[in-house]
């Protein structure tokens, strides 16, 4: 079986969980703030806040953000309904805006014409959550000028792009941003098991962050509003939750950190090679914007279904018949039975419905043999029972 993303867990990986499991700490010791700094400081960012998943990181940055019951907020239908069920667990109402045919990710073109028409009726955003798809960045110089112009919050959701860059900077870095969230789940460029990170130049956020990943606790006299009573003393000022990522966690995380670059460069050798032995097949391939360099978490298909007589599940259930694990990254969040119940109206995204329609998402992992990619490859264009697709 070859899955569509795997970790890559080497022996120095494990000698850093080692050392942690017989250190006095396992967890809210020192490994985690270490992990923290060694991500802001490669992302070129003041602040990052670790929690146990990008999922709850999301939360954090919307509460932070002041995201609460009446709220708007935007993101991309194309996502893990992660990127807008956090605004869910706020209280706010969530839409969405539709996907670039190129890039996949959040069109300006379509925010431009979403935003126009909302101030227009009095319903503009309060947050705006765009989604690097696959590690490739937004276009987060147009939608930061949006931001300013029409008064929204920005949460980058780069859960798939740690590593990436975007403008010859790194992905995470805030330029144009309020807070940027990475996943560090064992599918994404680097893993913690599970975790995430939000990153922030603002102090404030990161400390209203910081609090509301641990119970909405402090235990800083500043923030409190009396004297401590004494050393043990801690006031609970939010209401907030136990989304905290343990030294564990972090120690596994700070080693991963220094294979980063490796691991992209192997990623964009591995898409490289799909380029080329893929390249007189009837599909459409990842499209790379010049300005941004991918972190490459998602190698994805898409299939030309009206120049071939087999169906996208046919094709699907093909590959995965012939033990390559691809998947569909992913179906549209207003699809789901959740959402359908809020009356979203699939005609409004006909970019996110085309794309749902053709997308499969082939293996593509850091520690994929050429063998593996050579077998994918000949699975594709002759899949089991030998019979070309296309």
């Amino acid at each position: 079986m070859i899955p569509y993303g795997r970790q890559d867990i080497s022996e120095e990986d494990i000698q850093a969980v080692i050392q942690v499991l017989q250190s006095e700490y396992l967890t809210q010791g020192p490994t985690v703030p270490a992990f923290e700094k060694v991500v802001a400081n490669y992302c070129g960012v003041q602040y990052g806040v670790a929690a146990n998943s990008a999922t709850s990181a999301l939360h954090i940055a919307c509460l932070a953000l002041g995201v609460c019951k009446g709220d708007l907020v935007w993101t991309s239908p194309i996502s893990f309904v992660a990127s807008s069920n956090c605004a869910l667990y706020c209280g706010a109402r969530v839409d969405f805006v539709d996907i670039d045919p190129l890039t996949y990710n959040m069109s300006v073109k379509s925010l431009t014409t979403k935003l126009e028409l909302a101030k227009v009726a009095g319903n503009l955003p309060k947050v705006v959550i765009p989604v690097h798809l696959s590690g490739q960045s937004c276009d987060m110089k147009a939608i930061a000028q949006l931001g300013k112009k029409y008064g929204f919050k920005i949460i980058e959701d780069a859960s798939h792009a740690i590593g990436g860059r975007y403008l010859d900077k790194p992905i995470g870095n805030c330029q144009y941003s309020d807070i940027t969230i990475f996943s560090f789940h064992p599918v994404k460029i680097i893993t913690t098991g599970e975790g995430g990170m939000a990153m922030t130049n603002d102090l404030f956020l990161a400390n209203k962050m910081m609090r509301f990943r641990s119970h909405g606790i402090t235990r800083v006299p500043e923030e409190m509003t009396c004297q401590p009573h004494g050393q043990w003393y801690y006031q609970q000022l939010d209401l907030g939750f136990n989304y905290r990522m343990t030294d564990i966690q972090a120690a596994l995380g700070l080693c991963q950190m220094k294979r980063i670059d490796d691991f992209v460069r192997k990623r964009h050798e591995i898409a490289k090679k799909y380029d080329e032995l893929l390249a007189d097949c009837w599909l459409t391939l990842p499209f790379q914007h010049p300005d941004s360099y991918s972190a490459y978490h998602l190698y994805i298909i898409r299939l030309k279904t009206n120049e071939t007589k087999f169906t996208h599940r046919e094709i699907f259930d093909r590959l995965r018949n012939n033990g390559i694990l691809v998947n569909l990254h992913y179906i549209p969040i207003y699809a789901h039975p959740y959402y359908e119940v809020l009356g979203y109206n699939r005609s409004d995204f006909p970019e996110s419905e085309s794309y749902y329609s053709e997308a499969i998402s082939i293996p593509m992992y850091a520690t994929l043999t050429e063998s593996e990619q050579q077998f994918v490859v000949d699975s594709i264009k002759k899949p089991l029972g030998y019979q070309n697709l296309f």
